[in-house]
């Protein structure tokens, strides 16, 4: 099974080798996009800063993922577990509440 995805795998590069694109693109087309801002003329690497408001969103997005993925199987096999797996998951729930009165003092849901 190894060998068949890494097969899949040389077989994906060489083929979109042999068919890709073979013109290089302009100046302008390879020129890296730094979230709609021209890195040129201001923006990331220039000295300015990014509000911390965007990196909090981020966090708060991949705190509530990781409750989404551990919750699930929980979800699924909660007639099957132990009590011991209750006192867990409810460590985990006071944990992201932790997180998100974190996220409330700081007023990151707040988009004015």
């Amino acid at each position: 099974m190894l060998l068949v995805a890494l097969g899949i795998g040389v077989l994906a590069v060489i083929v979109s080798a042999i068919l890709g694109p073979k013109k290089r693109g302009s100046r302008t087309k390879l020129m890296a996009y730094e979230s709609g801002n021209d890195p040129e003329h201001g923006g990331v690497g220039t000295g300015q800063r990014f509000p911390v408001h965007f990196y909090l969103v981020a966090m708060l997005f991949i705190v509530f993922d990781i409750e989404t993925a551990f919750f699930y199987p929980l979800a699924v096999a909660y007639q099957k577990l132990v009590p011991f797996a209750f006192f867990e998951a409810l460590t985990f729930v006071l944990l992201l509440l932790v997180g998100y009165v974190y996220v409330l003092k700081k007023k990151v849901l707040e988009w004015a």
